[in-house]
């Protein structure tokens, strides 16, 4: 298989220019201007950017989450991802029977993504329970290429603190690396029941029930555990000042802290919770969709490198089945949003179109960080000799508006429908075969691969 690309304005996290790329075998070989091959297939890029292909290390394909399964699994949810500019994701492995194993969740998720899989994939260690059979298997875990581990806070399987200084010291050993879900439960608790106990049941009160403090604590809690540690730490989907507050004081004193953010924290206010019909369903997700001013502080907080990347949190379930579970009580409603589509063409649109950002910027939390962070660069998140080719092509001047008519994700809505976006990716190329081109998946099921990823060494 061999591609060769003209006259593309090739952007990384450093540098643009005007070059051709030839690609063969899925690796790209040459970058230079000018380059005659005869009897390749040409695509002429005219101009446009060319990206290395968006990776999105947090989706939650196949996850069931006691009272509703993700319609997406991971056919569905990467054809929608390479539509959308992705060309790898890192999903996380759900929920396993009580007392499981590690492996037993990477054996299921191997099952699940195998053979449906259009993009390159891997997968994080969700972590349910501590105990030293599950310490014990860590290293083996790091082994088969699953260097990063999730702790949750809340939830039905939270870690206590005395939990996660156990499992931070064991992988500040062992080369991995911590995300953590940040809320504190018993305010979470606390609040969600008063609230019941008082007839406040509609959507808004999800939000009230998780206010910014309520994260912001647990961040500078996990900051406190890991600081005692030396285990780096990774805040998954930041979505206010607060907590970004503790990470730039944190950083700014030297501490291995990382963090990540949504498109939803980015564009979307709490006022979507207050909308007639239960409109106001399709928007629960954890930790809520925060007070309009929080978006510019994280906006803010990607400029000045204190968020490293953006990724979705994708968690997909219908609104008119499963949302709708919550139309009398926002607590029986399944938490999450599709959003693995819409990543790249927000981030383009609202961030670099929009001023916020520039190129340099979009690539670098949308692609090479999440790559280096995660144990997968070089070999994806930039554009080099030697590299896979993984590509994106984004046409600067294309304007169209969020619609899940266009959209390819396999729910029944988007909670970004009708936002007017300026800039938008027209072809992607997944180890230099192009499987989307103009909003048409062309690639087959199946043809991703497992990422046995590195241990962190950021």
């Amino acid at each position: 298989m061999e591609l060769l690309l003209k006259n593309a304005n090739i952007v990384t996290e450093k540098e643009n220019y005007i070059s051709d790329i030839y690609i063969a075998d899925g690796i790209i070989k040459r970058i230079e201007k000018n380059i005659e091959i005869s009897n390749v297939k040409t695509v002429d890029i005219g101009g446009k950017y060319l990206i290395p292909g968006g990776i999105d290390i947090h989706t939650h394909f196949n996850i069931d989450v006691g009272i509703a399964k993700s319609v997406d699994d991971f056919y569905t949810g990467t054809v929608a991802a390479a539509c959308g500019g992705t060309t790898t994701i890192i999903d996380h492995m759900g929920f396993g029977p009580k007392g499981c194993s590690l492996h037993y969740q990477l054996e299921k998720y191997h099952e699940f993504a195998e053979k449906n899989a259009v993009i390159d994939y891997g997968f994080h260690g969700v972590i349910q329970h501590i105990d030293n059979n599950i310490l014990n298997e860590i290293d083996s875990m790091i082994d088969d290429g699953i260097p990063s581990f999730k702790g949750y806070m809340t939830y039905d399987y939270k870690l206590s603190d005395r939990e996660m200084l156990e499992l931070s010291y064991k992988l500040s050993s062992s080369g991995g690396l911590l995300t953590v879900h940040p809320e504190n439960n018993d305010i979470i608790g606390y609040l969600k029941d008063k609230f019941a106990s008082e007839g406040k049941l509609s959507p808004k009160y999800h939000g009230q029930s998780r206010p910014s403090r309520c994260e912001g604590e647990a961040v500078n809690r996990m900051l406190d555990i890991t600081s005692v540690t030396g285990c780096p730490l990774y805040i998954v989907h930041l979505s206010c000042e607060e907590g970004l507050s503790h990470i730039k004081e944190a950083k700014d004193k030297g501490q291995k802290i990382f963090a990540e953010t949504c498109p939803q924290y980015l564009v979307l206010d709490e006022s979507c919770y207050s909308l007639p019909e239960s409109e106001g369903l399709k928007y629960i997700c954890s930790p809520p969709i925060r007070d309009k001013h929080h978006q510019e502080k994280l906006w803010e907080g990607i400029r000045e490198g204190y968020i490293q990347t953006v990724a979705t949190d994708h968690c997909s379930f219908s609104f008119s089945e499963q949302k709708l579970m919550g139309k009398d009580d926002f607590r029986k409603c399944p938490n999450g949003l599709p959003g693995v589509e819409t990543r790249i063409v927000l981030m383009f649109s609202e961030g670099v179109s929009k001023g916020r950002i520039n190129i340099n910027k979009f690539v670098e939390v949308v692609s090479t960080n999440p790559a280096k962070l995660f144990g997968i660069y070089s070999q994806k998140g930039c554009i080099a000799v030697g590299s896979d080719a993984d590509l994106v092509v984004i046409d600067p001047k294309l304007k169209k508006r969020i619609t899940k008519g266009e959209l390819h994700e396999n729910t029944d809505y988007t909670p970004f429908e009708g936002i007017e976006i300026i800039g938008c990716p027209i072809m992607t190329i997944s180890r230099g075969e192009i499987i989307v081109e103009n909003n048409k998946f062309t690639g087959q099921k199946g043809r991703g691969r497992f990422l046995k990823r590195k241990p962190f060494s950021y």
